[in-house]
């Protein structure tokens, strides 16, 4: 109020030589109306007020965010000075227990001398809970705790020591981290951390295992116990603690101990928390640090609370005085709205007004009239019959409709024209006429409305001519289209090709869908129901065409049927169906379907064609060996030197090399029947020892040593046998033909099989075939083109071999792949992968096991 009266006092205001800016700033203001000007000096305190109350805020809000930012700076400081104290005493303890781990491998250690250093390791580490020997089968041989109670030597680790000695605490109680943290040190030789665990006393600890490894292999590890709760104890600096809360988590941010005691930590929320990983622990512990708000009487002090209230007094009565001129104003405005609302609606719309009196005269126009017609309102109010924008050679049509429209007889749906610019340029316009009422009731005249329809008129063209055109594309279709309305089942519409095909009878269109033209799900009480048939005609014609397969009997043809719902012109809800004619294209299908089965068969043939000459010598063996054995039978019962039991064991091996040669010839008889695929439960190791029992051969032939593993209690597949036998066969004999060509030494011929149930994130659960070979390798542009059909790497292939196996895993939902493997920056080999996925539901075959093929396949000449 006092900045309106000091702008108002002619006496404060600078006039004296003002400057540029002041002049134009008053010429501004003087132009301004009263009610404006109170506006103005109204607002201007008022936004003086705001931006001061702002301002005090953004500082307060600005020194809070500082303070805030160097608390979290400080606990993201501290969390990485405790990170590295651990990873130091970590580390150390790492490097005593390597030193200890060698001298076991060198002999160097007895069990007792490894008690008393283990005892001197334990007392000086408070972090430490046991360390202990463990031997290969996972027995302990010594052991020291924290309460110097020593394990017996050679308990083993899967036995529960508190059954018999609840008073003993055994470091090695079986967990499943401890057991995982073991295995990866065997497999791996290296140290080993294990995922944090409650141990028997219900602490939460981890394990590191040490590997020991002499000139036979792995022998055991070292196993040391931490308590994760002595590690925030005694390596958490006193000063750090003081300051924030340190705690250990796992990786789904369970907290498994921290500095402010208990497994939860204080029951206050942080404000501020920083993570990191526990390094060389890894296994997804982390150390947090966790910083908590403190009080601050930055925004409690009476000085800000005082300010704040008086400015919001202020603003309260700013705002009062603010509602008071804008309801004075608001009369004003009233009024000039009123007068201006007639002539805006006027000069707004796009119809043309014209009314006349009840003799014909012109009496107004509105400027939408005016530029329609291009005469201004001068030149036709006072217009008489005929008009100047009525066209010159149809005057007498349009006399016709003038005396029409004063009789009162103008259809009510409006008359289309043909309106004449002042140009001379004409267009169409669809006029509507009706009378002139004043306010006591009696008629004045005609007002009539003109609407321009010349874009109107040439889009309906167009979409007549669009739609003529749409109707010829769709008659000259080779598929077939119907429409065929939900509620009634009649057809609506049918292209020359159904009609063809079928006639004019809507049950076709039934047979195409399966009968399914009425919806499954019909939603009440929606307005987006069709109001005809009570169907949710927005849903239904939103969803996407269903497509299937279908023979028609009546036609002998195939079908590829796409069906979906839409609206009908007359808003009822229909579905249109495209059936196009695929018969070809299924002739075709089974015809690939046949060759594709005289290829798995051809190519079996091929493999036992390349493989003949090994299994003749296979076979020569024991039909030798038992042409042997019956001369010598001969000879001995001709001389009479024979006894009973030399008869018989003689006749016991001419047996077994028989059942031997029968094996042979029974395996590949197996291999090369030709037989439809089908897919069975198939085991494992059925499917590899049928293998072995072919490619054996072939690995004596070349002098490769073939090496097999096959993991346990493998799942039931669901497969065909005698076409994934032929993918491994052809794998493992390419895997020795590239050995034999490429002339490796001996200690590179050799090929590994190894069979192991796996887990992909695209297949999800699967069996996983792996073929390696200590070969050349392949080049990274062979690789890429290895699967395609007739490419092939050898002088005299076809090229059908490998393509073959990836049509045969492909089929079967696997996948296939081939890989160089290296050392460093050289290949060492190639490895062949292929993957069978397995069914939830399928068993899982317990019979399967890591022995190798039966010794009577491998055995040499008797």
């Amino acid at each position: 109020m006092a900045f309106s009266a000091s702008t108002n006092s002619p006496a404060t205001l600078p006039m004296a030589n003002p400057s540029q800016t002041n002049r134009l700033f008053w010429r501004w203001w003087r132009k301004q109306s009263p009610s404006q000007q109170d506006r103005y000096a109204t607002l201007g305190p008022l936004v003086s007020v705001l931006l001061f109350l702002a301002a005090i805020i953004a500082a307060f809000w600005y020194l809070r965010n500082e303070e805030l930012e160097r608390e979290q700076e400080s606990v993201k400081r501290d969390t990485e000075v405790v990170q590295q104290q651990i990873r130091l005493r970590l580390i150390e303890n790492q490097e005593q227990l390597l030193r200890l781990g060698r001298e076991i491998s060198i002999k160097a250690v007895t069990p007792e001398q490894f008690m008393r250093q283990a005892g001197d390791f334990v007392r000086a580490r408070p972090e430490v809970i046991s360390v202990s020997w463990v031997q290969a089968d996972e027995s302990v041989k010594a052991a020291r705790t924290t309460l110097s109670l020593p394990l017996d030597p050679g308990q083993a680790m899967d036995l529960d020591p508190l059954g018999t000695r609840p008073e003993q605490y055994d470091p090695l109680h079986v967990s499943k981290e401890q057991q995982s943290a073991f295995r990866l040190a065997r497999d791996r030789n290296q140290p080993i951390y294990s995922k944090p665990y409650a141990n028997q006393m219900g602490g939460e600890v981890i394990q590191v295992h040490i590997p020991l490894i002499d000139r036979s292999g792995f022998i055991g590890t070292v196993v040391t116990e931490y308590s994760l709760e002595s590690l925030m104890r005694y390596l958490v600096p006193r000063e750090v603690a003081a300051r924030h809360a340190m705690g250990l988590i796992q990786a789904d941010g369970n907290m498994l101990t921290s500095t402010v005691g208990g497994d939860s930590g204080t029951s206050a929320k942080p404000t501020f928390m920083y993570d990191v990983i526990v390094t060389p622990v890894g296994n997804g512990l982390m150390l947090r640090g966790m910083g908590f708000r403190t009080s601050s009487n930055l925004i409690g002090n009476t000085l800000f609370w005082m300010v704040v209230a008086l400015s919001a007094l202020t603003v309260w009565t700013l705002m009062g005085t603010l509602r008071h001129m804008r309801r004075r104003s608001q009369i004003q405005k009233t009024l000039v709205q009123e007068t201006n609302f007639r002539r805006a609606m006027e000069n707004s719309m796009l119809t043309g007004m014209r009314t006349i009196d009840l003799e014909g005269r012109i009496t107004y126009v509105n400027p939408a009239f005016c530029a329609m017609t291009g005469f201004s309102e001068e030149e036709l109010i006072g217009c008489v019959p005929p008009y100047p924008y009525w066209p010159k050679d149809r005057l007498d049509e349009f006399n016709r409709m003038f005396q029409q429209e004063l009789l009162g007889r103008s259809p009510m749906g409006g008359i289309e024209v043909v309106m004449q610019r002042r140009d001379g340029s004409q267009f169409d316009a669809r006029m509507y006429v009706s009378p002139l009422i004043d306010a006591q009731g009696d008629q004045t005249g005609w007002m009539t409305s003109v609407t321009n329809i010349t874009e109107a008129k040439r889009v309906r063209d167009q979409l007549t001519a669009a739609h003529e055109r749409f109707t010829t594309v769709l008659e000259g279709l080779d598929a077939a289209v119907s429409v065929v309305s939900v509620q009634r089942g009649e057809l609506l519409f049918a292209n020359r090709s159904y009609r063809l095909w079928f006639g004019a009878n809507p049950d076709a269109h039934a047979q195409l869908t399966g009968g399914e033209i009425m919806p499954d799900e019909v939603i009440d009480g929606d307005e987006s129901v069709d109001h005809f048939g009570g169907l949710p005609t927005q849903a239904l014609t939103n969803a996407g065409s269903d497509t299937r397969e279908v023979f028609m009997d009546g036609v002998q043809k195939w079908f590829d049927v796409r069906a979906r719902y839409v609206q009908w012109t007359d808003g009822h809800l229909a579905q249109m169906l495209i059936a196009t004619d695929i018969t070809a294209r299924k002739h075709a299908e089974e015809a690939t379907a046949r060759q594709a089965e005289k290829s798995q068969f051809t190519s079996r043939l091929i493999t036992m064609g390349e493989m003949a000459s090994t299994v003749a010598h296979e076979l020569n063996q024991p039909l030798a060996a038992i042409s042997n054995y019956c001369s010598g039978m001969i000879s001995r019962v001709q001389s009479g030197s024979i006894d009973t039991e030399q008869l018989v064991g003689a006749l016991e091996k001419t047996s077994r090399q028989a059942q031997r040669a029968g094996q042979i010839i029974h395996r590949i008889r197996q291999f090369v029947k030709r037989s439809e695929p089908q897919r069975q439960p198939a085991k494992v190791r059925d499917i590899t020892d049928a293998v072995l029992e072919l490619a054996v051969f072939e690995m004596k032939r070349r002098r490769v040593t073939l090496n097999t593993t096959v993991a346990n209690r493998l799942p039931v597949i669901m497969a065909d046998p005698i076409l994934i036998e032929q993918v491994l066969l052809n794998l493992l004999k390419n895997a020795a033909e590239a050995i034999d060509s490429a002339q490796m030494p001996q200690s590179r011929r050799i090929i590994d099989l190894r069979v192991a149930q796996r887990k992909t994130e695209e297949q999800g659960p699967v069996v996983e075939f792996s073929v390696s070979d200590g070969g050349p390798g392949m080049k990274e542009e062979i690789l890429a083109r290895l699967f395609e059909a007739f490419h092939s790497t050898k002088a005299e292939g076809l090229g059908i071999g490998l393509s073959l196996c990836r049509s045969i895993i492909e089929s079967h939902h696997g996948r296939i792949k081939a890989e160089n493997i290296y050392n460093e920056d050289m290949v060492v080999g190639c490895r062949f992968t292929f993957t069978l996925p397995i069914d939830s539901g399928s068993a899982t075959d317990f019979a399967d096991t890591v022995t190798p093929p039966s010794n009577d396949l491998l055995a040499d000449n008797p």
